[in-house]
C-alpha cells in the first residue's frame, strides 16, 4: 500500500484527528503534487483551522503554485492561530516567513 493509500486508510478510521491529514498533504507536497497538496492543506485548514502546523506549510504550497498573494494570506491566518493558541515559537515562524515574502 503506497502513503497516500495509507493515510487515506488514517483519515476515514480517524476523522477527527488532524495528523493523518498533515501527514496527507505533507506527502503530497514532498511528492510535489502541489494542486492536491494545496487541496488537501484546505481541506485540513477548514476542519481544524488551530492545527498550527498546517499554515506554513500550506502557504509553501500556495509559493510554489506561483500564489503569493494566497500564502500571505495563510500566513496571517496562522499567525493569528498561533497566537490565540498561545504558541509563541510557530508564531515567531510565520511571522519570520511572512516577512520574507514581504
Amino acid at each position: 500500500m503506497d502513503r497516500i493509500a495509507t493515510f487515506r486508510s488514517f483519515i476515514e478510521r480517524s476523522p477527527k484527528d488532524p495528523f493523518p491529514r498533515y501527514g496527507l498533504a505533507m506527502e503530497l507536497k514532498s511528492q510535489q503534487r502541489h494542486a492536491d497538496a494545496d487541496d488537501a492543506f484546505a481541506e485540513l485548514i477548514a476542519n481544524f483551522p488551530d492545527y498550527v502546523a498546517s499554515y506554513l506549510q500550506a502557504a509553501e504550497v500556495k509559493q510554489a503554485l506561483g500564489l503569493a498573494d494566497a500564502a500571505k494570506e495563510l500566513l496571517r491566518r496562522g499567525i493569528a492561530a498561533a497566537a490565540a493558541k498561545g504558541d509563541g515559537h510557530s508564531k515567531k515562524e510565520l511571522e519570520a516567513a511572512l516577512a520574507q515574502l514581504d
